[in-house]
């Protein structure tokens, strides 16, 4: 279909596991023409999966081992635009297709390579990178998560590709700047480490505060502190955590059994929608409600309705009063009364379910096409789409089988125009204006992400907070980096005035709503269109998708998100237990991020249309994107038989966590098996043992030696083995203070910052920017994310207002320069 958003990029994918096709899939979802390279065994990964992340490409077979193989992807890279592989390190060198090759065949060529760990990494580059053995080297799997420490439970395992999916939209977005860039710049080269992308990923889990104040931790925290403290062990029952559950952040049974997950917390007025929903509003006559960003010692009360967690003294009174009242409606009434009233809640739902659900299908999040192999398949929808794309409904299924003439003739048919680019050292988004109007986490990290690739990003937010200080500055200290900041009442009409001063301005908007809320702004399309047809508004939500649902307008956060399409479900063993994934922000980050990725193609479709428009991700998208390898339904489908629960540690004997001497690690040998086995004396007369019994076997054999000696016994192969790590321990092995000058993030996997000028007044340790390692593009570390309105004068001042106007405004209450006396509050 042309006049899509990239119809005019060609495409070629080497990827063969799961980020490199999902990249490719992506790509060609928003309209590129994709060609798929496969060996000639054909794909190394056949599964259904593979075939839904091969829509919309063609097949070519090509021996690249040989010169003529060599010779023809040669020629088909001089009339593409972009190259994808996730080999190892190395690999596509040896082939004779790396990027030095590459760029002699085609100076203008983007490449994108996704390898398991960064090539440049002394220490890990050469790893057998499988999925879990970078999640198992990062941390992922140990210490999961709040619930599991209480429990303790550690380590466990989770099927979650999370490494992959972080990776393809980092690799995704970088190809589409990159592209954007090339009549400056040229063609560059990009290394996405898969092991970077999942530690940025999970920032929100590495993040590390001195003197972190007590009023910002949950009861669970506490708790966990308590038993520290007292010596005492963490063997809490599922059951029993339920007491340190905060009443609006937790699951709640429905009439019909079904669990309901609200997550109405930190927010003005969600609580009391809540209580109302529920028929419980007499209550909020008890309970405390006062402004929370002053210090926890000038509270006229233990805790208020605008700030979580709720105090001790109510916790336990408002979750039996919820209980008994969603016990009177079954989980489907809710569900609607609660997204009429605005009260972010969901019911739970497997991925089975997500697959058939209502608002889904008619939305586009979940799309049905006719697959050669599979009949109708229902399959994930797009993570990333303009709303004006048609195309972004109509999905292809991938080939049948080699369809050599066609790819090739295809490709090969006219060469693409050039771009001529120079070889100078800039910045992808140079010059790029970015008006910020979101808030919590996952709107806030588009712009800190196009911070770091050049973009001049100017945050809005209300002269009274509407969020408290934990999810503004707590999570801020992230997701504002890189910003501005400035205070408006767009409520008042010297807001709104200034507002649309800066709209004028701006090349890009980013706001996180729905529909709903975006045209309260008055940020609708024709307006937008009125005031500057190449403007671009970015906009990310929770359950949105190409088309209009039943649910379009609910609210919803990541959590809701996690519990409408599966993973808290399998993530808990089963709908009697579902528990939110066991890192925080596992789908805020990367619904950020995906929002990148339409922003990139919007501005391709700028580049050469001179069209703006609305770029669109949502938290649902992104819940479907972490769960790529399960995220299909067809007749005659295996089970949904992924591993779930809390006892969990692996998936079959030839990939899981074992105890070894001297501690935890994963063995990764999915394809060799018992070939790996045969290699090693120590285990080789295990080859041939029934699955049932070698598990088993293994664990006894491995806690016999330590990690290190299993490490070099099976090094050499394509088994993978690590020590499991910890995200605080990566982060730490990593970490480099602020003071002591630039922050090298070129040569490590890993990488972390010790803001230790902070202006709160205390470090903070966050992950650094370093998932994405362009050859030409400097990459921008920002400093400490500015306290809040630090910027008002400045900004004002930027667009005409004069210094006694900006008086004016900040007494009148129309605009401000802070929140609260100290950066936070204590």
């Amino acid at each position: 279909m042309q006049n899509r958003p990239l119809s005019h990029i060609r495409v070629l994918d080497f990827g063969h596991y799961l980020a490199g096709p999902l990249v490719g899939m992506m790509l060609a979802d928003l309209g590129a023409e994709v060609v798929r390279i496969d060996p000639p065994a054909g794909p190394r990964w056949k599964d259904p999966a593979f075939d839904m992340l091969s829509r919309g490409k063609r097949a070519l077979t090509l021996d690249l081992k040989t010169a003529d193989g060599r010779d023809t992807a040669l020629d088909l890279v001089r009339r593409a635009d972009v190259v994808i592989e996730n080999f190892r390190p190395g690999v596509m060198e040896r082939l004779g297709l790396g990027p030095d090759a590459l760029r002699q065949a085609n100076a203008d060529i983007v490449s994108l390579s996704l390898p398991g760990f960064a090539s440049t990494d002394p220490e890990f580059a050469g790893w057998a990178a499988w999925e879990a053995v970078i999640a198992a080297r990062t941390g992922q799997f140990t210490d999961m998560g709040l619930n599991r420490r209480l429990m303790g439970i550690n380590p466990s395992f989770t099927p979650l590709g999370l490494a992959s999916a972080y990776g393809a939209a980092f690799g995704t977005m970088s190809v589409l700047f990159a592209l954007g860039a090339r009549s400056r710049m040229g063609g560059d080269h990009i290394e996405v480490p898969l092991a970077s992308a999942l530690l940025e990923g999970l920032i929100y889990n590495c993040e590390q505060i001195e003197d972190y104040p007590d009023r910002y931790k949950s009861p669970r925290e506490l708790e966990l502190e308590r038993r520290a403290g007292e010596g005492l062990p963490n063997n809490l029952s599922f059951a029993e955590l339920s007491e340190f559950l905060d009443p609006f952040y937790r699951t709640y049974t429905c009439a019909d059994g079904r669990g309901f997950y609200i997550v109405s917390c930190s927010i003005v007025n969600h609580p009391q929608r809540v209580l109302e929903v529920l028929g419980l509003g007499e209550l909020l006559k008890e309970l405390p409600d006062f402004d929370v960003y002053v210090d926890q010692a000038d509270w006229p009360g233990e805790w208020a309705l605008r700030s979580y967690p709720v105090g001790a003294d109510d916790r336990k009174r408002l979750s039996d009063a919820m209980k008994a009242a969603f016990l009177t409606r079954p989980a489907h009434e809710w569900e609607e009364l609660f997204g009429v009233a605005k009260a972010p809640a969901t019911a739970q739902r497997s991925t089975a379910e997500w697959l058939v659900d209502p608002h889904a299908l008619a939305s586009g999040l979940v799309v049905a096409l006719d697959d050669p192999r599979h009949g109708q398949m229902r399959q994930m929808g797009n993570v990333a789409w303009l709303t004006d794309d048609p195309g972004a409904m109509k999905k292809v299924a991938g080939p049948e089988q080699d369809d050599f003439r066609d790819a090739l003739s295809g490709v090969l048919a006219e060469p693409p125009r050039r771009p001529t680019g120079g070889d100078s050292k800039g910045v992808w988004l140079d010059g790029l204006k970015v008006l910020d109007l979101t808030n919590v986490i996952a709107g806030p990290t588009i712009g800190s992400t196009l911070a770091r690739f050049g973009a001049q990003v100017t945050l809005v937010q209300p002269v009274r907070p509407s969020v408290d200080p934990w999810n503004a500055v707590v999570f801020g200290l992230h997701a504002q980096r890189g910003k501005e900041s400035v205070l408006l009442d767009l409520r008042s009409e010297q807001g709104q005035e200034a507002l649309w001063r800066l709209v004028a301005e701006a090349d890009v908007i980013t706001m996180n709503g729905t529909d709903q809320q975006r045209d309260a702004l008055g940020l609708t399309e024709a307006r937008l269109n009125e005031v500057n047809p190449r403007l671009i508004l970015v906009q990310l939500d929770a359950w949105g998708g190409p088309r209009r649902g039943p649910k379009s307008d609910h609210l919803g956060y990541d959590d809701l998100a996690q519990a409408a399409t599966g993973v808290m479900t399998r993530f808990g063993g089963g709908p009697e237990t579902p528990e939110e994934h066991a890192h925080f922000g596992t789908i805020d980050a990367l619904t950020g991020h995906c929002a990148c990725v339409a922003l990139g193609a919007a501005l391709e479709r700028l580049r050469v249309t001179g069209k703006g428009g609305v770029a669109r991700a949502s938290l649902a998208a992104a819940g479907e994107m972490i769960q790529a390898q399960f995220m299909y339904d067809f007749d005659g489908r295996p089970a949904f038989d992924e591993p779930s629960g809390r006892e969990v540690r692996g998936w079959g004997s030839f990939y899981r966590c074992y105890a070894a001497a001297d501690g935890w690690m994963f063995f990764a040998a999915p394809t060799e098996r018992d070939a790996a086995l045969q290699r090693v004396p120590d285990l080789s007369d295990l080859v041939g043992k029934d699955d049932a019994d070698l598990e088993d076997l293994l664990a006894e054999r491995f806690a016999q030696k330590r990690v290190a000696d299993w490490m070099r016994a099976f090094a050499g192969g394509s088994v993978g083995i690590t020590p499991l790590g910890s995200l605080h321990g990566t982060r730490d092995a990593g970490l480099q203070r602020e003071s002591e000058g630039e922050i090298d993030i070129s040569k490590a996997t890993f990488r972390a910052v010790r803001h230790d000028r902070h202006p709160m007044g205390r470090w903070v340790d966050l992950v650094a920017p370093n998932a994405v390692r362009p050859e030409k593009t400097r990459i921008t570390i920002p400093g400490p994310a500015p306290k809040y309105g630090q910027h008002t004068r400045e900004v004002l001042a930027g667009v005409g207002y004069a210094d006694d106007e900006i008086g004016r405004m900040i007494e009148s209450g129309a605009a401000a320069q802070s929140w609260s006396d100290k950066y936070l509050p204590e």
